[in-house]
């Protein structure tokens, strides 16, 4: 969210979330980049394209909600070899 004011603009969180909701995906994230090679290469790619932490992890946590959707709409269980190879596809 961007607030403006004359000559200052300053870039702030929103606050408007579920705070419980926040931490669990934060700390899934934060434990994904330490566990699962594809988020920590993914994270490290963000980090040496200059992108500050904060926003590298979201990234990350972007990509494990859209694998959790995806899991959710065919009605199957993770396979780590099927992401490894859709990863490497990229």
């Amino acid at each position: 969210m961007t607030r403006r004011s004359g000559k200052s603009r300053i870039v702030m969180r929103r606050r408007a979330c579920n705070r419980r909701l926040s931490n669990a995906v934060y700390n899934w994230g934060r434990t994904a980049i330490q566990n699962d090679p594809i988020s920590r290469t993914k994270y490290y790619a963000l980090r040496a394209r200059g992108h500050g932490h904060p926003r590298a992890l979201r990234s990350v946590v972007d990509r494990l909600l859209y694998v959790a959707c995806a899991m959710l709409k065919k009605g199957t269980l993770f396979d780590p070899s099927i992401a490894a190879k859709e990863s490497a596809a990229m």
